[in-house]
Formats: structure tokens, sequence, C-alpha cells
């Protein structure tokens, strides 16, 4: 075989390698169990149906439920009639049911009967300085029990997959508005019964709803809040949990996004002023009052990524936010797409924000916009994620309330808890850049800024397990407490124990008894000051508060704090991207020294959201060769004495914590980390994307000690990583590679050669450079020129070249495989059908078998008919008709099968002739060989002139089969992205259907104009085009512009698209063949073509 025939084929076994790689191992990642730490939540419910009016839309088929949490049996009617509480109405998702709203409904109630959080939660809880809510104008008073409770609803929606069809999604809003309605009206009747009744109503009446939806559903709710029919101000507050709202996750079908798109465009002009034609003032804008939040489930949600779930450029800064589970308060988990429902940690959170909306002057929640957005905030995030994204310093204001010295009592404290200095014990001064604390001794300790952050070392980091105000505080002061200065103690002395920030802590260590030494307690808070923090002051002190001893109680487990000034660029190492991607094979050895910088950053790369690392710590050492064993005994242990030496070093070091920082999600904390696989849930090396290219994890390590640390880069979650980020970019693609082989072929036509088959042409179009770089490389380089021409966010140059070209190979392969299995079927398809003919066109030979004679005239004459001579002589017509009235009276699905039918019948009838011509030449050679020896002139002639005429017949239905084959792919990808629909609208079948959108409808009759008019090579309409700056447009130049803009779907991650570079190409063919009917132009008259050699 010669290397010419060799490379073309490893180009492609190259590819699907590579894709059999990456998509076992993708399989294997996400089929892997996820442990998400989420508790169970438990519950006793009951369904309240709520009786529907005669103005339900659609009629008969969704309900609408009350739940009722509690054991006991009790009358629904009486229940409905005693509503008074705050509504909530909550949405299921893509294939939900109404009953998933029992976990945050049940947690609701207990929330309500035992009242708000602890105090310190509040104070402990933080704002986003200049985004959100205006934290200056807002004030909250903390009650000690909530005023009223939820009354929870839900919508039956009868588990329709809404993910999947827009006409779904569009009758889902239109029943949840309805809904909405039907709840007001609820209240209203329950109220005027009681009043009837003579018992208590003074309550006030509910004015809006707030909305609640779980994937798909949350969608809903913001579609219904601007909903033409929807009563002004019935919504004002909506929660989503893992909802998409920048586009559908199944980007397939053109409606489901161009719903998407038209609900997203109304909610940006419901936050425009409403102004008059010549520009002055009319009204609010329209959602002025409406504000929205949407919680993320984190790196676990496999089904809707946190990009899709960001408000940005729908809703502003100042009516909403994203905020992922992993950076919640109280939560700091990821989650699937199912347990974000029933999570207890999540539930709780979202139950108490809940209840804290409600007014206890009204009853209902505030109506102040701004109000309610702080409350949400301050609920919900948490100060971890603005001190530690690694840009935004934290600042301390000079006008923060001040800790009394000695002597002294201060108006105001920024801890609740007011220490006199006369409960603590002497003082101590420190001497090194490290302070650690170990037990909860009442002393104050002192720490000179100036002394101690010299030499660089002017970051000063604090972790410790004590509570900030209760057990350790911290303050800054300009002088030493005994100073002649006049000025009072509160201009003096600055307190910054406030800006303390709880984290996730892992498990405590539990004594083994009473007296003894445990291992060291992870980290629950932590404080970080940057040299700007400490600009002006001298000196820093750390307050420990005295342990009380209780007699017959235990002590309780090791204290621990850990303060240290140090310098960032000692403590920071990168991870090239090279030993990333050798650490899939031979992990990366970090090793940190004793005495290393507490607080130290590696910086990744290569985002850790592409490239998911494994990070595992082990103790080398802590000090206990100097300190614990005498020196002759530290050079050999055995694995005992290692083991033994594990667990003492376990008595000294702290267990270390990772912060990861992400743009998309926030802050990813990964408490007690000794080994652990770190993911950030960001979408690096997208064409829209603003992810940076890099990753920083910053390390809370003991500096007492020191770590052999092992970066290794996880195969499968590298691969189900990059399956789930980038899987519509490849499904767009698909469509372009398809399109570039047509265009391969169609060339070759045009050159008078013969076609080629589809799997040649895709080998083709990978070859280096020319075929490649302009199908792949300009592409990507017109991507990143039209996003600085539109002043759009340009991504990172080396990952999004890279992700895109592997794409691209993915994509080859996927068609590749599809070629050769679909070739397959139809060999063997046609292998079993010429078979089975030649054998009975034996048997008919047989006078024995006057059956099948019998039969074989019966069929005849039943051919004969002249209904089915019509039809036989008017197939394509037929085809057309039937294809184009499925399509727009009953599922495009439907219509495309059959456009599939009609190609698959005609490759069968190709490849047919193509095996009964080879076996009649095979026939013809032998009967040749028998007859040469005769050596007549006229036998060798008529030889040679049967041997002529079948190879130009053999080479005609060829190209017809490649050309057909070629079809069939490009149009089998496109039905195959309305199957998810088709499933969905089998599940609706006997409920009323309703017609396909219109656009879904337009864009697949131009999808079957293209396959029919373009059915012959030879015969091709799209020749016909007129020509353009005298160049005569040919279908390869067609096919190139198509193929390029389903290249950039694919990079839009909005693989619908490539429909209307398809249903261009049929519309262009129908004008073209209706432009020659009129001027009776027979040209492009279908006519058989010998191959031309």
């Amino acid at each position: 075989m010669s290397s010419r025939g060799v490379r073309p084929r490893l180009r492609i076994v190259g590819v699907v390698v590579l894709a059999a790689w990456i998509g076992l191992a993708a399989l294997f990642g996400l089929l892997k169990p996820i442990k998400n730490g989420c508790t169970m939540t438990y519950m006793y419910p009951t369904y309240i149906p709520i009786s529907v009016t005669d103005g339900a839309t659609p009629p008969g088929r969704y309900g609408l439920y009350l739940y009722h949490e509690g054991w006991r049996k009790i009358d629904f009617k009486e229940h409905i009639s005693k509503l008074s509480g705050v509504p909530v109405l909550f949405i299921p998702g893509n294939a939900g049911s109404y009953k998933q709203v029992r976990s945050v409904a049940a947690e609701s109630d207990r929330a309500y009967q035992g009242g708000p959080f602890e105090r310190t939660f509040y104070q402990e809880a933080s704002l986003f300085r200049g985004e959100g809510a205006d934290t200056e104008s807002v004030e909250y008073d903390l009650s000690s029990q909530y005023s009223n409770r939820l009354d929870w609803f839900a919508v039956d929606l009868e588990g329709e997959h809404s993910a999947m069809d827009g006409r779904i999604l569009e009758e889902h809003t239109e029943y949840v508005v309805y809904a909405i309605h039907r709840i007001l009206d609820q209240y209203k009747e329950s109220h005027d019964t009681r009043e009837r009744e003579g018992a208590a109503a003074s309550s006030n009446l509910p004015r809006s709803v707030i909305l609640v939806g779980h994937s798909m559903g949350g969608f809903v709710a913001r579609a219904a809040a601007v909903h033409p029919r929807l009563r002004k101000s019935a919504v004002q507050t909506i929660l989503t949990l893992s909802s998409p709202h920048q586009s559908p996750p199944l980007a397939l079908q053109p409606s489901l996004g161009h719903y998407f798109a038209r609900v997203n465009q109304e909610w940006k002009k419901g936050y425009e002023v409403q102004t008059s034609p010549g520009g002055s003032y009319v009204a609010d804008p329209l959602l002025s009052g409406v504000v929205v939040v949407s919680i993320a489930g984190g790196y676990n949600d496999y089904q809707v990524r946190s990009k899709l779930e960001s408000l940005d450029g729908i809703v502003p800064a100042s009516h909403g936010f994203m905020i992922s589970s992993t950076s919640m308060k109280n939560v700091w988990l990821s989650m699937e797409h199912q347990a974000i429902l029933w999570c207890n940690q999540l539930v709780v959170q979202v139950s108490h924000t809940l209840l804290s909306l409600v007014d206890s002057k009204t009853g209902q929640p505030f109506s102040d916009t701004q109000k309610r957005l702080w409350i949400l905030t301050r609920m919900l995030q948490s100060a971890l994620a603005q001190s530690f994204n690694g840009v935004t310093p934290m600042k301390i204001s000079n006008g923060l309330p001040m800790l009394a010295s000695k002597g002294s009592e201060s108006q105001t404290s920024s801890c609740p808890m007011d220490w006199r200095d006369d409960a603590l014990d002497r003082d101590l001064y420190i001497q090194t850049s490290t302070v650690t604390i170990l037990a909860m001794d009442g002393r104050r300790r002192w720490l000179d800024i100036e002394l101690l952050g010299s030499n660089g070392k002017n970051h000063f980091i604090f972790v410790t397990n004590l509570a900030p105000c209760s057990g350790v505080r911290l303050h800054l002061w300009p002088e030493k407490e005994k100073s002649n200065s006049n000025l009072p103690v509160c201009e003096r002395v600055v307190e910054v124990t406030s800006k303390m920030v709880l984290i996730p802590a892992g498990p405590a260590p539990k004594q083994s008894e009473p007296g003894s030494q445990t291992e060291q307690a992870p980290p629950s808070a932590v404080l970080k000051l940057e040299p700007e923090d400490m600009h002006g002051f001298r000196f820093l002190t750390i307050s420990v508060a005295p342990r009380e001893a209780v007699s017959g109680r235990p002590p309780v487990a090791v204290s621990m704090a850990v303060g240290q000034f140090f310098n960032p660029n000692e403590g920071a190492m990168e991870v090239s991207s090279q030993s990333m991607l050798l650490s899939t094979y031979w992990a990366k050895e970090i090793f940190l020294k004793e005495d290393h910088p507490l607080a130290y950053n590696l910086s990744f790369a290569i985002s850790l959201g592409l490239l998911p690392v494994t990070l595992s710590l082990k103790t080398a050492g802590c000090g206990i060769k100097t300190s614990g064993l005498p020196d002759g005994e530290t050079g050999d242990l055995d694995k005992d004495n290692i083991v033994h030496f594990s667990e003492l070093c376990k008595l000294r070091c702290f267990p270390p914590v990772a912060l990861a920082w992400d743009s998309a999600s926030g802050l990813h904390v990964f408490p007690n980390l000794y080994s652990e696989t770190i993911t950030i849930d960001s979408s690096p090396a997208l064409w829209s994307s603003q992810s940076p290219e890099k990753t920083t994890v910053m390390l809370l390590v003991d500096p007492h000690c020191s770590y052999t640390a092992s970066v290794h880069v996880s195969a499968p979650a590298m691969s189900s990583r990059f399956v789930l980020l980038y899987g519509p970019q490849i499904v767009g693609f698909s469509f372009a590679v398809i399109l570039y082989a047509l265009m391969r072929q169609a060339n070759q036509w045009d050159q008078n050669l013969s076609v080629p088959p589809l799997l040649s042409a895709v080998e083709y179009n990978l070859e280096m450079p020319s075929p490649f770089l302009i199908l792949a490389a300009i592409p990507l380089l017109s991507s990143l020129f039209f996003s600085f021409v539109m002043a759009q966010p340009i991504p990172p140059l080396t990952s999004f070249t890279m992700v895109s070209l592997i794409c691209h190979l993915l994509a080859n392969a996927f068609i590749s495989v599809l070629i050769i299995v679909s070739k397959f079927v139809l060999q063997a398809l046609a292998l079993v059908h010429t078979t089975v003919k030649s054998r009975c066109q034996a048997l008919e030979r047989n006078y024995s078998f006057a059956f099948l004679r019998w039969f074989s005239i019966l069929a005849s004459s039943f051919v004969c008919l002249k209904a089915i001579r019509i039809l036989k002589l008017n197939t394509t017509i037929v085809m057309t008709l039937a294809a184009v009235t499925l399509v727009t009276f009953v599922h495009p699905a439907l219509g495309l099968f059959v456009l599939l039918a009609s190609h698959a019948l005609c490759c069968h009838n190709s490849m047919c002739c193509i095996m009964m011509a080879s076996k009649r030449k095979e026939s013809v050679d032998q009967k040749n060989e028998a007859e040469r020896k005769t050596r007549h002139p006229s036998s060798r002639q008529e030889s040679l002139s049967v041997d002529l005429s079948e190879k130009s017949f053999v080479e005609t239905q060829a190209d017809i089969f490649n050309h057909r084959h070629g079809l069939l792919i490009l149009h089998l990808l496109a039905a195959l992205m309305f199957v998810p629909s088709l499933a969905a609208w089998f599940q609706r079948i006997g409920t009323g259907q309703s017609f396909p959108w219109f656009a879904d409808s337009a864009l697949c009759v131009g999808v079957i104009f293209h396959g029919v008019l373009n059915s012959r090579p030879e015969s091709s309409i799209l020749r016909s085009f007129p020509s353009l700056l005298g160049h005569q447009l040919g279908p390869h130049h067609m096919y190139f512009l198509a193929g390029y803009c389903c290249f950039f779907s694919g990079l839009d991650l909005a693989p619908y698209k490539v429909f209307y570079a398809i249903a261009a190409l049929g519309y262009i063919s129908l004008t073209l063949k209706i432009s020659q009917v009129n001027k009776n132009d027979l040209r492009f008259r279908t006519k058989s073509r010998i191959h031309r050699n």
C-alpha cells in the first residue's frame, strides 16, 4: 500500500482513537458516585388540591396543590379557609413533580416554629460593597420570632419535559400565570369566608406571590413575570435553584432558543425607564420592583452549568445576583441537579432567607426592593468570597467601633460581647513573625507591625478555630497603650474582629479520654490583612478569652490559632501547563519546608475548570526532631515508627484548607485537605467566556510543619468536564464537518471528477496545512476579530484555540464513525436484498414453484395499477408533500424522518445496483475467460464493450450513492436535533396537541427543500446560482459558507442555529427552481451522466 493511501486512514484512525479515549474516560467520570456531603431532609407531607376555575389554560391538564406539613389528618376545606400566610409557589423543572416541594416546605415550617438563626450569624454575614443593595440606607431589625409563616403551593405540570420543547415551556408559563392569579384569589376567598363566619380576619391580603423554581421551573418563573396577562406587582421576588437563564441546557430546538431569547429581551426592556417618543419620562421600569436570586449547584451539577445560571446581561446588580451553593454560608457544598431540592443545609438556609423577607408590620414581604435584596444578600452571601477573591483587597474603615482599653469604656463595640481588660492575664510580646496559640489562656499578644512586617513580610493572615468575639479579638493600635497621647481611645484603636470570616470546618477531633491530647482542630475562621489595611498602625494585638473551668466536665478539644506576617512572593509557585498535562501519568511533587508561609499560593497555568487536579498533602515533619525525639533516633524510622510519627504530627499541625476562586460561581472551599479533587465551576476557552486562563489556589497550611504535596490531573474528571462544557460546541462543529465534506464532493463533481466517498472527503479536510487551516483555523481567527470589532471580551487565546481545535477533531471523529456505521448498515441491507432477489429469481425458473410465479404475476399487476404508476412516477412530489405536511401540522422530526427514508431508499437502490452490476461483471469476466482461447476478434470487442458499459453504470451509481449518503448524514443530524422534542411530544399524545411552532416548521421545510432539490449530483439546483462579480458561485461555495455558519454556531454554544444555514440552502434552492420554471430553463433537467475519465 502506498504512503499516500496510508496517511489519510491514519488521520481518521487518530481522531477516532482520541474521541474513544475521551468518551470512555468521560463516561467513567460521569458514572462515578459523587460525595456531596448533604444531609437528608425528612418530612410528613400532605398535598391539598386547589380547585380550578373555568379560566384555566390549558384546562384539565395541570393542577395546583397546597402543601401541609404534619402527620395528622386534616380537613382540606377548613385548612384552606384559614389561609393567612405568605404565598410561595414552587415550580418544578424538566420532568419534575409538584411533590418536590416537600423538603423546602417542611424546613420552612420548622424554621417558622423554631425562630431565626443565632445573632452571631447575622453579624458574620457580609455584603459586597459597591454592588447589589444599598447598605447605607437599609436598616433591618432582627426579631426573635418570624412574623408570619410561608404557605407553599406547587403546580403539577404532569412531569412534562419542558427542557426539550419550546411549546411546552410556553404552556407551562401560561399555567403558572393562571396559578398565581388563582392563589391570590384563594386568599381573598378565604378572607371573605372567615369574615362571614365571624372569625378573626385582620391579616393583610397578599398582593404578590414569591416564586421558587427548580431547573426549567426557574426560567418559567421569569417568563411568567413578563407575561402580558400577569397582574401588576403579582410577582416581586423570584428564587431559582439550578435554573438556566442565559440559554437552554439542550440548545437543539430552534423554538426553544428563540423563546429564551425573547424572554431575556423582555427582561432587559423591563429594567429600562419608560419614556415617550420625545424622550420624556413616563413611568418607572416595569420590573423595578422585581428581585431575582439564582442559586447554582456548582461543579457537581452536570445538567446545568453555572455559566447558564448567570444573570449577567439579564438582571442588573441592583435587582439580583447569582450565587453558587459552594459559596453560600452554612452550605459550602456543591451538589447534583436533583440534590439541591433536598440537601438539608441548603433548604434550611433558603427557608430562613424567605422567612426573613416578611415584614413584621404587614405580615407580608417587604415592598421596598432594596430592602429585600439587602436581606437576600445578607442571608446568602458570605464575606469569605469578598476577602479571598484574589482581586479585591479588604478595606478597613477607621470609623469602625473600638474596644475600650484598660480603665476606659467604649460607647459602642463591633462585637456584641464587651470584654474588660481586667479579665485578661498579663500581656505577651511576640518577637517572631509567626504566633501560635494552643489554649484559651486569657492573654493578649502584641505584635510590632513595623518590626515583624519588615523584609517584605507586610501581609498578615490569621486562622483559628476560636469563635470571633467570644473566643478571640484582634485590634490595630497606632501606639502602645501607655502613651502620652491625649487623643481618645476610640480614635487610637481599631478593632478588626468583625473582619474575620467563617470557613467550613471539617469534623472536630474527639478525645479518646478526658484530659488526653487530641489532634489539632480544623480552622473555622480566617482573617487576612493587606499592607493598606495596616497602614498608619504600629501594633496588632490578639486577645484570647479565658476559659472557664467547669467541674466534672472534660476540657474542650485543642484550641488553635495561628497568625503570621508573610511575603506573598515567597509562598507562591506556578504549575506549568506542561506539568499539568504530564501529571496525568506522573504526579508532580511539591515539598513545603518548615517555617513556610501560612498562606501558600499555587498558580495553575490551565484553569481547573478545564483540568481538575487531585491535590494530596502528606505531613512530612512537624519539628519533632528538635523537640520530641533524640537526635540519634530520627534517622532510621521503620514503618511502625513512620505511622507513629505521622500521628504525632497530627497533634501539632492543623488540617490544611484550600481556597479556590472562580469568577463564575465565587469561592470554593476544601476543608481538611489531605486528598481532594479540586474543581472550579468556570467555563474557560469559550468564545463569550471572561474566565481567566489561570487558577490560583490558596493553601492554608501550618507553618510549623513540612508537607509533601502531590498534584495529579485525573483523566476521567478532565474528560467528563470537557464533554460537559464543550458538548454543544462539538454538536455545532459536527454540522460544519459534514457540510465541508459536501463541499468537497461538489467541488470534485464540478471539476468533471467522480464524487468521492464521504469518508474520503472528511479525510481530505483533515489534511495539513491547506484544508484543515482554512476550515478550522480561519473561523477561529474570524471569531476573535469579530469580538475585537464588536468590543466584546476576547477569550484567552491559547486555551480557546486549543480547545476549539480539539472539539473540531472530535466532531470529525463522530462524523467518521457515523459514516462508517451507516455505510456498513446500507451495505448489509443491500447484500441481503440482492441475495434474496437472486434466490427468488432462481426459484422462479423452477416450474415446481408455481405459487411463487403466481405471486410474482399478482405483484406485477398491482404495480401496473394507474394510481400506483402515478405515485411511482412522482415519488419525489409525494414524499415532499408528506414531509412538509408532517413538519407543519404534526411534528418536525416526523417530516425529517420521511426525508431520511427517501435518502436511505435511494442509497439502498444505488448500492443494490452496484452489487448486482458487480456480480454480472464477474459472470461476464468468467465467460470471456472461457472464450478467450477461441481468439475471435468479435468476441473480444463484445467483451470490451460490455466491460465499458458496466463500468460506466457502476461509477454513475457510486456517484449517486456518495452524494446521497452525504445528504443522509446531514439530515440525520438535523433529525436527531429534534429527537428530544419528539420524545416530549409522544409523552403528551392524547392530551390535546397543538401545532408546532412556526419557526421550527419553517426551518425544517427549508431542510426538506434542500434535500429534495439537490438529491442528485448532476441536477443540483444550486448550480444554477447566478454569477457574482463575474464569478460563478457553485454548490461548493454555498456549502463552504454554510459550514462556516455552523462553525460559529458551535462557538456560540447555540447548535440550533445550524438550522438557519441549512434552511437557507433549501430556500435558495426553491427560489432558483421557481425562477427556472418561470423561464422554462431546461438546462438542469435531471438526466443520467456517464462518468468521464
